[in-house]
């Protein structure tokens, strides 16, 4: 491998698979880290993950999770592309689960579903959208939707980065609020409290889904809002290449969003959606997430992750400047391994996963 910073990442990915069991929770940021490393495994022609993530589909066959919100939705990216990689359709009564949420779950406005939908907190908090569900409920109808030729999945695909932009980007600023309550009709929390990894998460999803989408109508659209986006997260990138947890606000430097912004800018530099002006500071900021790869007990770990987060009902500043930073959230990890890959394709010819 001739990429010393991929090599780097494909060494905290290594150590990872050595010390963890790969019966990981059936939820969003351990969906994420194995779709990141199955996009590893096809970017690097390997198979060096399947194994772990071949246990992790086998043992929820067995121990059937329950895909009661769009955070749980998340993981039938591993089941399908286990299978895909695997050549096999041992896990697809699981990634039928994730379709049928996705094509018959209740709407709560337009094409969008309540974020926390079934579950146990979804019983207490406001009904709302969120920013989390661009990549947590999007992602996979997009990729499932063009790597199977299903229209309908690619349908729902596109109508959710509008419906998203209409409700959580703030007009002045061009930047996404977390969430949307319904009943009270506004973005929540306001009071100029633009969450960093929220915004990642944006950046990060809008090319992904625009790579499957090809030449949908939607595209021109979609191709704005992340051009817009981007232009304004560039405003609070500090000198070191870091992204603060709040954007706009005085907050701790936050290693998942500044990877996720990474990956988006220098994606999207890649495939054109980008000018190149947005290729130095996507580099700036891996290259900060990066020098987060510390040494801890003989292995690699990723610090500096920020826990999960959810908009707080009262104090909601203190919902993000409280949450404590740790080694090694497995969303963290995934968001490092996009923007290593979207880096190594620099100058490459672009290709998208799985369909080259």
């Amino acid at each position: 491998m001739a990429n010393p910073l991929l090599e780097k990442v494909k060494e905290l990915v290594d150590d990872y698979r050595r010390h963890n069991d790969p019966k990981m929770k059936w939820m969003w940021g351990e969906g994420l880290l194995g779709y990141a490393m199955l996009l590893l495994d096809e970017h690097l022609k390997t198979k060096e993950s399947l194994p772990f993530l071949t246990s992790y589909c086998d043992y929820y066959l067995k121990s059937r999770p329950k895909l009661d919100h769009a955070d749980r939705v998340a993981p039938v990216l591993i089941t399908y592309l286990t299978d895909k990689m695997n050549h096999t359709e041992h896990y697809k009564e699981l990634t039928d689960e994730g379709m049928d949420y996705i094509l018959n779950e209740p709407r709560l406005l337009g094409d969008a579903v309540n974020h926390l939908g079934r579950s146990f907190v979804g019983k207490f908090y406001p009904k709302s959208i969120w920013v989390d569900s661009l990549v947590m409920f999007a992602l996979f109808p997009a990729l499932y939707g063009r790597l199977e030729g299903n229209e309908e999945l690619l349908e729902v695909a596109s109508r959710q980065p509008q419906l998203y932009y209409k409700y959580l980007c703030d007009s002045t600023t061009q930047l996404w609020y977390h969430s949307y309550w319904v009943k009270s009709k506004q973005a929540y929390p306001l009071k100029n409290l633009f969450w960093g990894r929220g915004n990642g998460w944006i950046l990060f999803s809008l090319p992904s889904i625009l790579d499957y989408l090809g030449d949908h109508p939607a595209k021109p659209d979609i191709v704005e809002m992340f051009r817009k986006t981007a232009e304004a997260v560039l405003k609070y990138q500090k000198e070191n290449g870091m992204f603060n947890t709040l954007l706009t606000r005085p907050s701790y430097e936050e290693t998942s969003g500044t990877a996720l912004i990474a990956a988006g800018l220098i994606h999207g530099v890649n495939h054109k959606y980008l000018d190149e002006k947005f290729l130095e500071p996507g580099v700036k900021a891996y290259r900060a997430a990066i020098n987060k790869i510390k040494d801890k007990k003989g292995m690699k770990v990723l610090s500096g992750i920020s826990g999960p987060t959810i908009p707080l009902q009262v104090f909601p500043k203190l919902g993000y400047t409280l949450v404590r930073r740790k080694d090694n959230w497995s969303y963290g990890i995934a968001a490092l391994i996009f923007a290593a890959i979207a880096h190594d394709n620099i100058g490459n010819e672009k290709k998208i996963p799985w369909l080259n």
